[in-house]
C-alpha cells in the first residue's frame, strides 16, 4: 500500500508546474469545444499560463472563497476572458470549458503524488473538484453579463440603424419608423430626430409611421412627446402613413393629437410641407419638337 502522506492541491500546483501545464494545454486542444478558428493555440497556451500562475498564488492564502481578496487576480483574469470570450462568439459551454478541462490534469496528479491507497486523496479530490466547479460557475456568470452587455449594445445600435433621419429637402425632414415605438426606441429616434433639426435648421419634419404595425395609447403618447420636443426646437412635425385601421384605433382610444397635421403617406405629408415652405413642384415642360 502506498505511503499515507497528507498531499495538497497547493502541493501539485508548487512542484508541478510544467508538466500540469502541458497536459492542460494538451487536453484543452484535443477538446471538441477548442475553436481554432476564433483562438490559436499560442493565445490558449498564455492564457493557461497566466491563469495557472494566478491561481497557485491565490491558493497560498488557503482561502477558498472566490471573493477573499487573495483570489481578485484570478477574478479578474476570468472576467477579461470570458468578456472577451463573450464578444468573440463563444458558447457558454465553451467559455467555461477553459476552467473546467483543468481538472483531469490535476486529478491524475494528486492521483501520482498521493497514491491510490492515501485516505487523504478523496478528500483533496473532493476539495479540488468542488474549487474548480465554483471557478467554472463564476466564469459562466461573467460570460452571460458579457453576452448581455453585447446584445444591449448591438440592441442600440439597430435602434439606432433602425430611425433614419432622411433630409426630403432644404428645412424639412423625415424620419420613417418601423416596427414597435417603446419606451426605449422613442428616446433614440427623439435624440436623432432633435440632432437633426439642430443641425440642419429644419422647420418641418414628417414622422412616417407607414411601417408601424399598430398603435396603442402608449405609442401615441410616445408619438406626441417626439411631436413636442421637436416644437420646442422650433420644428412643426407632421405625421404620415395614418391608415384606416390606426385611425380607428385613435379614435377608439381617444387619444387626442391635438393639433398635429396627419395624413395618410408621406407624399401627401410632403406636400403640406411643400406649401407650407411656399413652394410649389411643377412638371417640367417637354423640349419642343425639331
Amino acid at each position: 500500500m502506498a505511503k499515507d502522506t497528507d498531499i495538497t492541491l497547493n502541493d501539485i500546483l508548487q512542484h508541478d508546474d510544467a508538466p500540469l501545464l502541458q497536459s492542460w494545454i494538451d487536453a484543452q486542444v484535443a477538446s471538441p469545444t477548442f475553436r481554432p478558428d476564433r483562438t490559436s493555440r499560442q493565445e490558449l497556451a498564455d492564457h493557461s499560463r497566466r491563469f495557472l500562475t494566478l491561481f497557485r498564488e491565490a491558493l497560498k492564502s488557503r482561502d477558498t472563497d472566490l471573493f477573499a481578496p487573495a483570489w481578485s487576480g484570478v477574478r479578474q483574469m476570468l472576467d477579461e476572458l470570458s468578456s472577451s470570450r463573450a464578444q468573440q462568439g463563444f458558447s457558454p459551454s465553451e467559455t467555461a470549458m477553459f476552467v473546467f478541462s483543468l481538472k483531469q490534469p490535476l486529478f491524475d496528479r494528486l492521483q501520482g503524488a498521493a497514491g491510490s491507497g492515501n485516505e487523504s486523496l478523496s478528500r483533496v479530490t473532493w476539495q479540488t473538484n468542488a474549487l474548480i466547479d465554483r471557478l467554472g460557475l463564476y466564469t459562466t456568470e461573467v460570460f452571460q453579463r458579457g453576452r448581455e452587455q453585447v446584445i444591449i449594445r448591438q440592441q442600440q445600435e439597430m435602434m439606432e440603424l433602425s430611425t433614419p433621419v432622411v433630409a426630403l429637402w432644404d428645412g424639412v425632414l423625415a424620419l420613417p419608423l418601423i416596427g414597435t415605438l417603446d419606451s426605449a426606441r422613442t428616446q433614440v429616434v427623439m435624440e436623432s430626430l432633435l440632432q437633426r433639426i439642430v443641425d440642419s435648421g429644419a422647420t418641418i419634419a414628417i414622422i412616417d409611421i407607414t411601417g408601424v404595425p399598430t398603435v396603442d395609447t402608449l405609442t401615441a403618447q410616445h408619438l406626441l412627446k417626439t411631436v413636442a420636443a421637436a416644437r420646442l426646437m422650433g420644428a412643426d412635425c407632421i405625421i404620415s402613413g395614418i391608415r384606416p385601421q390606426i385611425a380607428q384605433t385613435i379614435v377608439h382610444l381617444g387619444v387626442d393629437l391635438g393639433n398635429v397635421i396627419t395624413k395618410a403617406t408621406l407624399a401627401d405629408a410632403f406636400a403640406i410641407a411643400l406649401k407650407r415652405l411656399n413652394l410649389t413642384i411643377q412638371k417640367a415642360q417637354g423640349q419642343a419638337a425639331s
